[in-house]
């Protein structure tokens, strides 16, 4: 049976509120949707468009269900379900007698609606049934109306909440339907395994809604409880509301028993059928367990049979190996012989080649060596000659760098001395200023003097009148504030008058900015203006403040001398560093390269080594191996040997002796060449 989401439960009726089980009321109605005849061939009437144009009439009320229970060239019967058995008159106002047009029509279709009724059993069905039925006994259990068939119920409502399976128990049926009355015996068919082989049927049936559903017989002890049950059941589905508050509902099918489904017969042929079931399947078991056994057994034979054939099959290649190998072994014996005989013919040849090979290796050998000791000597002679030539390039640069840093310091002393023969000239002339200075001063000082006691006289001695006006300002300001008045270089001032604004900006040239400078000059070789008879005429405070243009000029001077001997000293010293540095690397470079010949030297020395130590193997190797075949021949021809064979063997033996000195000698040579390298 389908199951819906139940959105109003007003209408609920309990059933057994411990299970969550209600009843609610069906609400179903019937809409008939008359179809016009279709003139044109192969035009079509959608059931799915019509079934959208009855939804939208009965807006916004909706359906709860809408299926297509018939449809036909005429009409088409839909059958709908609403939440409340309220609302079917409303829908039914919406739709009965209305009309409806479908695009590409010109026919309207005429709707019909009707409320469906419920195909329930009553009390006259049952009374007539038993009444007319003549295998029915009345006074039996089972045989009379007190059992409730009941189809389409969910499992999961039924289950046990601590069961985690999805069975319906039998419990939760009698403890749902007891509520009705006394019940007496319930059966649900599904439980017993043996329902299906002895009906011959299949309880486990799906519904649309993917649910599994079952059936059952609830037999009640009294005819009352059967009623009341019937009663409550009538024109009901069964809602299941869980505990989070969300409820669905099912439509189930209730009838009255009509075959004695629970009757004490046939409760017992049942039970019958059950044992001879049991029986079988017993059987069936044991049947099975034989016929494994058996099988087990025939098995077991055959392995064993097939061991047995792999035993003979292996015994019977293990004797055709053998006899393989005996025949390959006398094929190889035989074979060994004729080695044996074609070995000796072909070591004699062998001796023969050998020797011949022997002498052309030594010639080969000897040219060999010729040509890598020239070949040696040259590579030499280009290495000598290579590291002769780094040398005199490295001279060279040594030379150039020491040439530049001569040049360099020639450079600075040449203008260390001009700077030198320019102070001395500054010096020299600065005095011979000061000298003229303190005349021309003592002079103008007379002349002066002479004026202030004889007013009336206007005579000045020749030579003041080309006094510059610096002179006049360097005089004192006592003598320009006397109360005579004094004319000097053509201009007059009277007594009381301060003549230093008539001398102070306006007749400074740059020859008064040259002498002024000069005294500064002496100063800064550690005299003082007293000392080349230069006065300063300033005030007390002036003077040891050291704030006149003079004392500033001259400590700017040495200020500035002080900065350029730094600077110069600080380039001596970084000239220096660059040199230390570069021979510093320089001589670096001169260890690595001679570390590197010594390892060089050292490792070519170990190689002589080794090749001298390995010839000395390789001849102590053969002359073990030619007098073992010395004895081994002596042995075979015994004592009758004749002379020529024994002049061979002397000669081979003398032979081998001259090739021994001459890998010493070789060797040794290399030796004394590594030597030699290294020393070099």
């Amino acid at each position: 049976m389908t199951t819906t989401i139940v959105h109003d439960t007003t209408e609920a009726v309990k059933l057994c509120p411990v299970h969550g089980l209600h009843l609610k009321p069906i609400a179903k109605m019937m809409v008939s949707v008359a179809l016009p005849q279709l003139k044109q061939p192969g035009k079509s009437i959608s059931n799915w468009e019509v079934m959208e144009r009855l939804k939208a009439m009965v807006h916004p009320d909706q359906f709860s269900a809408l299926r297509i229970s018939r449809s036909t060239m005429e009409f088409i019967r839909f059958e709908g379900e609403v939440e409340n058995k309220g609302m079917v008159k409303t829908f039914l106002a919406k739709l009965d007698g209305k009309s409806i047009k479908l695009s590409g029509f010109t026919d309207i279709l005429k709707i019909r609606a009707a409320e469906t009724k419920t195909d329930f059993p009553t009390r006259h069905d049952w009374d007539s049934f038993f009444r007319d039925v003549k295998d029915m006994n009345e006074t039996l259990p089972g045989e009379r109306p007190d059992t409730i068939h009941l189809e389409g119920l969910p499992c999961k409502w039924f289950t046990k909440k601590e069961s985690s399976a999805d069975r319906p128990s039998e419990d939760v049926l009698r403890a749902v339907f007891e509520g009705f009355g006394k019940i007496r015996n319930v059966d649900i068919p599904m439980l017993d395994p043996y329902r299906e082989e002895m009906m011959d049927k299949n309880f486990h049936t799906f519904t649309f809604g993917g649910h599994l559903n079952f059936e059952a017989y609830v037999q009640y002890e009294e005819y009352a409880g059967f009623v009341k049950a019937m009663d409550a059941l009538r024109g009901m589905k069964l809602m299941y509301k869980g505990e989070d508050g969300k409820a669905l509902a099912c439509n189930i099918k209730v009838t009255f028993d009509t075959t004695k489904h629970l009757s004490d017969a046939s409760l017992k042929k049942r039970q019958l059928e059950r044992q001879k079931l049991q029986e079988l399947e017993r059987q069936r078991e044991e049947q099975k367990r034989r016929e494994k056994l058996e099988e087990e057994r025939r098995k077991e034979e055959e392995r064993e049979r097939k061991r047995e054939e792999k035993q003979r099959k292996r015994e019977q290649r293990n004797r055709e190996r053998e006899e393989k190998r005996t025949q390959k072994k006398a094929k190889k014996q035989q074979v060994e012989e004729q080695k044996k005989l074609h070995l000796k013919i072909a070591m004699e040849e062998r001796k023969l080649l050998l020797t011949q090979r022997n002498l052309e290796s030594i010639r080969l050998i000897a040219e060999l060596l010729s040509r890598a000791k020239a070949l040696k000597q040259q590579q030499q002679e280009k290495e000598q000659a290579e590291l002769a030539r780094k040398k005199e390039a490295e001279l060279a640069r040594k030379k150039e760098a020491e040439i530049a840093r001569l040049q360099q310091l020639e450079e600075r002393r040449r203008l260390q001395e001009a700077e030198l023969r320019r102070v001395e000239e500054e010096k020299a002339r600065a005095l011979e200023l000061q000298r003229k200075e303190r005349e021309l001063r003592e002079r103008l000082l007379s002349n002066l003097l002479k004026k202030t006691t004889a007013p009336g006289s206007q005579d000045v001695e020749p030579g003041l009148a080309e006094v510059p006006d610096l002179v006049k300002a360097s005089l004192p300001l006592e003598v320009y504030s006397s109360e005579t008045q004094v004319q000097v270089n053509g201009l007059t001032c009277k007594a009381g008058e301060n003549k230093s604004s008539a001398l102070s900006g306006k007749h400074v040239s740059s020859a008064s900015r040259h002498l002024e400078k000069e005294p500064e000059r002496s100063l800064s070789r550690g005299r003082s203006p007293s000392q080349h008879g230069r006065h300063w005429h300033g005030s007390s405070a002036q003077r040891r403040r050291g704030s006149s243009p003079y004392d500033r000029e001259c400590s700017q001077d040495r200020r500035e001398r002080s900065l350029s001997e730094r600077e110069l000293s600080r380039e001596d010293e970084r000239h220096r560093r660059r040199e230390r540095s570069d021979d510093d690397c320089r001589r670096r470079r001169e260890r690595s390269r001679d570390r590197k010949d010594r390892s060089r030297s050292r490792r070519d020395r170990s190689w002589g080594r080794r090749d001298r130590s390995r010839g000395r193997r390789q001849h102590s190797h053969e002359r073990k191996r030619y007098r073992s075949r010395g004895r081994s021949s002596s042995s075979h021809r015994g004592r009758g040997r004749s002379r020529s064979s024994s002049s061979d063997g002397r000669r081979y033996s003398q032979e081998r002796e001259r090739r021994y000195r001459n890998s010493r000698s070789m060797s040794r040579g290399r030796g004394k060449r590594d030597r030699h390298r290294h020393r070099s």
